[in-house]
């Protein structure tokens, strides 16, 4: 498969010289500082208010019925953002050199992390180990173990051009590491990071140029060891037939889907009011964590969906000009690890509130409560900040 971002006249490379290293410091070849993307900043911040708002619509009679204030979670959640500002501007100004030695380490940090949660210090709630408990917050490695990856990934297909058309050392190092990550999310269990996970592979290898015929074996072994964990395990298969068909079992396993479309149904076209939410009553689990699109859609109606879609579609395409605007290939890799974190979380979040896929606890970025979720993807928009000082001039002024 052709490697989409090397032009046939190898235009975009790893360059090495003088200009190369005054850009990755943030500064402009001829002189001057590289500015910012504003505009994917002012966009990250309105999606962000909307979701404060809904967190706070959300979760309010949850919150006074188990810890007594109504404005637990939201308050949480501001304490959430500000330490998501403050790693989206260490991520936004950090030396792009420093970023490019952290691949490794910050792998095996992450793999550090993941282990933790397997072994007897990690708390289990509702039958997984998934977070770590420290003190009064939870970390959730996996948000992290995400960008690791996606830093790993980039540094491989853009440092291996030569060998990744190669089944043993272009194929088995990149799949292997991801196929280490996804059997111990499994162990927690969290199928649906899993599938995170070998989706932000896939992405990096068709981008990266990875042979057609090695990605379709990989993605049909995939697809069958998928079907044989859900067919293994009786709750995996329940919440499978259960998205085909939530109807039939609506009191029971998809009672959740259930909920959720009643709530989006519930909608209609301008919403029932902000804060007048009928399924966040106890009704619909969740509401303010991985279904506040459900929440959203009933206060706010198709209006509102519409206008937040349309937020995240202008988000997505400034990471795409970012993208396309780097000149070293290394950049161009990063910056599209990091835009598939983001877009792979917001599109599987919508699908699984509509039904459109198994629910799979994928949270909405920037939106969903949860103090992990929120500080990574800030992160990322952070990294992608960073990378639009050293787009081309069209993109910061467009």
């Amino acid at each position: 498969m052709k490697n989409v971002f090397v032009k046939p006249s190898g235009a975009v490379s790893a360059p090495k010289g003088p200009a190369h290293k005054a850009a990755t410091a943030g500064a402009l070849p001829g002189g001057g500082q590289a500015s910012f993307d504003w505009w994917l900043f002012t966009i990250t911040l309105a999606i962000l208010g909307v979701g404060l708002v809904m967190v706070l619509s959300a979760s309010g009679i949850v919150a006074e019925q188990a810890n007594g204030d109504k404005y637990h979670f939201f308050k949480r959640q501001v304490l959430f953002a500000a330490l998501g500002g403050v790693a989206l501007w260490c991520a936004a100004l950090m030396p792009r050199d420093w970023l490019y030695r952290l691949q490794y380490p910050a792998l095996f940090f992450a793999l550090l992390l993941v282990l933790v949660t397997l072994s007897p210090l990690a708390p289990s709630i509702n039958g997984a180990k998934r977070w770590i408990r420290l003190g009064p917050v939870s970390i959730q490695p996996m948000e992290f173990v995400k960008i690791a990856l996606a830093l790993y990934l980039a540094y491989f297909m853009s440092t291996k051009q030569q060998l990744i058309k190669t089944f043993s050392r272009g194929v088995i190092p990149p799949f292997a590491v991801t196929g280490l990550f996804c059997f111990l999310l499994l162990l927690q269990p969290d199928f649906g990071s899993a599938v995170v996970l070998a989706g932000i592979l896939f992405f990096m290898c068709v981008a990266g140029g990875t042979r057609f015929i090695y990605i379709f074996f990989s993605v049909a072994l995939a697809c069958g060891g998928a079907m044989a964990l859900a067919i293994a395990e009786p709750y995996r298969l329940r919440r499978l037939l259960a998205f085909l068909d939530p109807f039939q079992d609506a009191h029971n396993t998809g009672y959740q889907l259930v909920q959720s479309l009643l709530a989006i149904g519930s909608g209609s076209f301008f919403g029932v009011g902000v804060g007048a939410s009928r399924q966040k009553m106890f009704y619909l689990p969740e509401a303010h964590n991985d279904f506040i699109m459900a929440v959203l859609a009933e206060e706010m109606g198709f209006v509102g969906v519409t206008i937040v879609m349309a937020l995240f579609a202008l988000l997505f395409w400034r990471c795409y000009r970012i993208i396309m605007g780097q000149q070293a290939l290394r950049d161009r890799f990063t910056a599209f690890g990091i835009t598939t974190i983001l877009v792979m979380g917001a599109v599987m979040n919508l699908a699984v509130v509509m039904g459109v896929a198994p629910p799979k606890g994928v949270p909405m970025p920037l939106m969903s409560y949860g103090g992990s979720n929120l500080i990574a993807t800030m992160l990322c928009v952070g990294l992608l900040l960073n990378f639009s000082r050293t787009a081309g001039a069209w993109t910061r002024s467009s």
